[in-house]
């Protein structure tokens, strides 16, 4: 691991000592950086098992923010999703999968939505489905534009939506979805730190 910085993206840049030509990119929550531990947990395993792997900081985190920006100013955190996509793609030659915790999961799918060629597949950690206790704010405007194929990995006991509304959700996204559930784990997804191998197993891209 080494950090990583070039215009527009900074993180930390997860090399494999038998590379299989593929990358992940993993990027953060509201509340976070590209240092929480289950991004370095999940990119030093994704790392060995040969992917080429950027865990980076969001745009608004670099800018000095908190906390994410209003709903009409979140384009600035896409374009960072797409800079960091591109550094990356700079760098192999193989497949891309673009993947985030809780809002930063989001970011990255919206971009998807908006740019279809911009990955090869996505891994979305706790999708954050609706703020808490209000399942009726769903956040599931742009599915039906989604061509991305993308694995959602989520706690049951997500405040953010229960694994039978986010089953529900993602029939609303015409490209190929797969729901992998974490039993007795919140938005949090610490149990997830330790699944790398079969979230490798069922990504689908």
């Amino acid at each position: 691991m080494e950090p990583f910085e070039t215009t527009g993206v900074r993180g930390f840049l997860h090399s494999a000592e038998s590379p299989n030509g593929n990358a992940i990119l993993l990027t953060h929550g509201a509340g976070s950086n590209a240092g929480a531990p289950l991004l370095v947990a999940l990119a030093e395993a994704f790392a060995g098992a040969g992917f080429l792997v950027l865990r980076y900081d969001l745009p608004f985190r670099t800018s000095g923010r908190k906390s994410p920006p209003p709903p009409a100013a979140q384009s600035s955190d896409r374009q960072g999703v797409l800079r960091a996509i591109d550094a990356v793609r700079s760098m192999t030659k193989g497949r891309i999968v673009a993947g985030g915790h809780s809002y930063g999961g989001r970011q990255t799918a919206m971009a998807a939505a908006e740019n279809p060629d911009m990955a090869d597949g996505l891994l979305l950690l706790s999708y954050p489905l609706h703020p808490p206790d209000k399942p009726q704010q769903l956040r599931t405007s742009f599915f039906s534009q989604l061509r991305t194929p993308a694995l959602f990995v989520h706690g049951s006991r997500d405040p953010f939506g229960t694994l039978a509304e986010l089953g529900d959700a993602l029939r609303l996204i015409p490209a190929k979805t797969d729901l992998l559930a974490v039993e007795k784990a919140g938005h949090d997804l610490k149990p997830a730190a330790r699944m790398a191998e079969t979230i490798l197993r069922r990504m689908v891209f």
